[in-house]
């Protein structure tokens, strides 16, 4: 555009030259001049406008050109990208339903938990079920700390002097000495005393019955299990239910306070792997300090003799420096006697006259 305006600018100044050569000199040959120069004008201003047009269309084209290339560019990255995007997503999404799949695995098994839950719960309800439930409980927590068939400290359904059987005995060290444990599940009543559905005096009454089963459990187990000069003078009565053992410790204090003076312990899984814990750490530390002892004294016993040792190596060693010394000596006779030897073969008989080559 500014081009165009710079060409009409020149053309009207062109122009204007004109008729003020034309008013100044009115002959022929300068309007031939003029004309001439018109047409020079008009040609030059022909070939510039050319020259611009086609410098446009050039840089038109470069142009055009670049930005095929930007657009190919960012088409190819935007590709790329998508393709990156796309390969994320179809991992994600490959994990979600990975993670759906186990999730469904989940509540499958969580389905089959209810399901073996409520199975268990109506095995349960047989009071020589529950025992046995108690006693497979108690025999997997001792094995679990002790071992297996570890007779030494502890044996399963235990017959004390007085002819009772106890599901476990445990032999600790001094001065807990040896204790008896048994099961015990009193579940009836427990499931009506918690059961909201029932009315408050339905559940008063089922309160009052479960405390005087648990106290009944703790007057026979210290009636039979506790002996004088037998056992020790306490005894343990296991719960395999945690939540009947939280029962009683949050709001039954004075089952707690009754079992304390039967001298019972109450325990649950949990507190009873506790408290056997310790007690194997206190075998282990005892059999610890026993090998110890067992040590020292083997350790003393080798001092002695290793001190009988060196007595006789150093009267052995003054032997061997006194065998010593008389070998040397012996050696020492044993060179004069060789050069003795050789001076009597290096003797010259002459005229009946014997001279000798060497004399001392």
């Amino acid at each position: 555009m500014i081009e165009y305006i710079i060409i009409g600018l020149l053309v009207i100044v062109i122009l204007l030259l004109i008729i003020l050569l034309v008013r100044k000199n009115n002959n022929i040959e300068l309007i031939d001049r003029i004309s001439n120069l018109e047409k020079n004008t008009t040609k030059d201003l022909g070939d510039f406008r050319y020259l611009i047009d086609k410098g446009i269309q050039e840089d038109f084209e470069k142009l055009i050109l670049s930005v095929d290339k930007k657009l190919d560019y960012i088409d190819n990255k935007v590709n790329e990208r998508l393709d990156i995007n796309l390969e994320k997503t179809n991992k994600t999404f490959t994990n979600v339903l990975e993670r759906l799949s186990k999730i469904d695995e989940a509540q499958k098994k969580i389905d089959t938990l209810g399901t073996d839950i409520i199975n268990l719960q109506s095995v349960l309800t047989d009071k020589k079920t529950r025992g046995i439930f108690g006693e497979v409980n108690l025999n997997i927590i001792l094995k679990n700390i002790f071992g297996e068939k570890n007779d030494k400290v502890y044996q399963i359904q235990y017959t004390l002097p007085n002819g009772n059987i106890c599901d476990a005995i445990l032999f600790a060290p001094e001065p807990l000495g040896t204790i008896a444990i048994d099961s015990k599940f009193p579940l009836e009543n427990f499931e009506m005393m918690t059961n909201k559905n029932l009315s408050k005096t339905e559940r008063a009454m089922a309160e009052k019955a479960f405390k005087s089963d648990v106290k009944k459990h703790i007057d026979a187990i210290s009636s039979k299990y506790i002996i004088n000069g037998v056992t020790s003078n306490q005894a343990i009565m296991f719960l395999p239910a945690e939540a009947i053992f939280a029962e009683i410790n949050a709001y039954h204090h004075d089952i707690l306070s009754y079992a304390y003076s039967k001298n019972v312990w109450i325990t649950s899984p949990t507190t009873l792997m506790s408290t056997l814990t310790i007690i194997s750490m206190i075998i282990k530390d005892m059999a610890r300090d026993k090998y110890a002892k067992v040590i020292h004294n083997e350790l003393n016993k080798l001092g002695i003799e290793f001190g009988r040792y060196k007595e006789r190596w150093d009267k052995l060693s003054r032997s061997l420096e006194t065998v010593n010394k008389d070998v040397l000596s012996i050696h020492t006779t044993t060179d004069k006697i060789t050069k003795r030897f050789d001076e009597i073969s290096n003797v010259e008989i002459k005229d009946n006259l014997i001279e000798y080559d060497n004399r001392d």
